[in-house]
C-alpha cells in the first residue's frame, strides 16, 4: 500500500538518515508496477527484476537528490526508465547473436521469417499484485491490457526511446511535460517520438483483444480445456478446428512463423506430433492469457521432460495464435519444473 503524504515525508526524513526500513516503506507499494514497467521496455521478466533492483539501489543512493518537485512515484519511474534505456543502449542484456537451438528435424518452409525477438512471457502471478491504480488522463491503454503478448510484440518493433515514450504516455498516462523531464528532453521531442511510435503500431495492425473471453471465465476455460485435450491426444484435426483461419504459430526466438490451417497442420504433423509423440499440458497463465507448460511423454520411462511454454491468444471461442517459447529455463518463473513423473 502506498503511504500518505504525511507518512511519506516522515519516512523520507528517516530514509535520508540511513533508515533502510523507512526506504522499504516508501517504495514497497511501487515495486510491482515498476517491475512491469521494466518488462514492457525490455521484454524480459528476468531483466525486469534485475533493473528493478538497480532502480531501487539507485534511488536509495540518490535519495538526497530527491527534491520533491515531482511525486516519489514519478521520480522512481524516471530512474527505472533511464536505467532500462541504458541497458538497451549498451546491449549487455541481449545476446549478440541468436543462441544455437538444437533442431531435431528439418522444419517445414515457413509462411514468413520474422525479425529476431528476445521477448519472454510474463507470469500472471506477478500481475496479481499489480496495484489497481488509475492511469493518468493521457492514457490510451488499460494497464493490464498493455502487457498482452500482442502488445509486447508490437513494442519490440519500436526504437527504445519511442517505446519508453509510448509506455509512459499511452499506458501510464504521464503528461508530456513529465515525460520530457524524465528523459531530459523537450515536449516537442516527446510529441514527435509518440507520433512515430503510434504510427508504427498502427501500421503493424496490433491485434485487439476486445473479442477475447474474460480471463478465468467459463467461456475461456472451455476453449482451454478443449484445446488441452486435443493437444494431449495428438488430435490434429481437433486442434485445427479450434483455430481461426488466419491463426499464427510462432516459436521465439526461432525466426520461422506459420500462418493458416494448412501450414500449422503440416507443422504439427511433421514436427510437434511426429511419430506419435504425445504431451502433458500443465495449465498456467502468462501476459493475461492462458498458457501451458509442455512436457514430452516417453513410453520407455515415467519421466516427462519439459518442452517449452505454449501461450494461447484467443479470439472469441477460437485460438488466433499459438506462441511456443522454446527456452525451458523460462518455466521456473511459472513455478514449473524441468521434469515430471507420470
Amino acid at each position: 500500500m502506498v503511504v500518505g503524504e504525511a507518512e511519506t515525508q516522515a519516512a523520507l526524513a528517516r530514509a535520508r538518515s540511513g533508515d533502510g526500513e523507512a526506504f522499504r516503506q516508501l517504495t514497497e507499494g511501487y515495486r510491482q508496477e515498476l517491475q512491469v514497467h521494466c518488462y514492457r521496455i525490455l521484454g524480459s521478466a528476468h531483466d525486469a527484476e534485475d533493473l528493478l533492483q538497480e532502480t531501487l539501489l539507485a534511488a536509495w543512493r540518490g535519495l538526497e537528490g530527491f527534491e520533491g518537485r515531482s511525486s516519489l512515484r514519478t521520480w522512481l519511474y524516471r530512474i527505472a526508465t533511464n536505467r532500462c534505456l541504458n541497458a538497451l543502449r549498451d546491449g549487455a542484456r541481449r545476446p549478440a547473436e541468436q543462441p544455437a537451438y538444437r533442431l531435431e528435424v528439418t522444419l517445414p518452409e515457413p509462411t514468413r521469417r520474422s525479425d529476431p525477438s528476445w521477448l519472454e512471457p510474463y507470469p500472471d502471478v506477478l500481475l496479481a499484485d499489480l496495484p489497481d491504480r488509475a492511469p493518468g488522463p493521457e492514457a490510451r491503454y488499460e494497464s493490464r491490457e498493455a502487457v498482452s503478448l500482442a502488445f509486447m510484440v508490437a513494442l519490440q518493433h519500436l526504437a527504445p526511446r519511442q517505446r519508453a515514450v509510448l509506455v509512459l504516455r499511452d499506458v501510464l498516462g504521464f503528461r508530456a511535460a513529465e515525460v520530457a523531464e524524465m528523459l531530459e528532453s523537450t515536449e516537442t521531442a516527446v510529441h514527435s517520438a509518440l507520433r512515430r511510435a503510434r504510427a508504427t503500431l498502427a501500421a503493424d495492425g496490433t491485434p485487439s483483444r476486445e473479442g477475447a473471453p474474460l480471463p478465468g471465465s467459463a467461456r475461456e476455460r472451455h476453449v482451454v480445456e478443449v484445446f488441452s485435450r486435443a493437444f494431449e491426444s495428438g488430435d490434429i484435426p481437433a486442434i485445427l478446428a479450434l483455430l481461426t483461419d488466419d491463426a499464427w504459430l510462432t516459436m521465439p526466438p526461432l525466426l520461422l512463423e506459420y500462418q493458416g490451417l494448412a501450414a500449422i497442420g503440416h507443422f504439427l504433423e511433421a514436427v510437434a506430433m511426429r511419430d506419435g509423440r504425445r504431451f502433458l499440458m500443465v495449465p498456467t497463465r502468462a501476459n493475461g492469457q492462458p498458457a501451458f507448460g509442455c512436457y514430452l511423454r516417453d513410453p520407455r520411462t515415467p519421466i516427462l521432460h519439459a518442452h517449452g511454454l505454449l501461450l494461447l491468444t484467443l479470439s472469441g471461442d477460437r485460438v488466433s495464435a499459438m506462441t511456443r517459447f522454446t527456452d525451458n529455463a523460462l518455466l521456473a518463473a511459472f513455478g514449473l519444473p524441468r521434469t515430471l513423473r507420470n
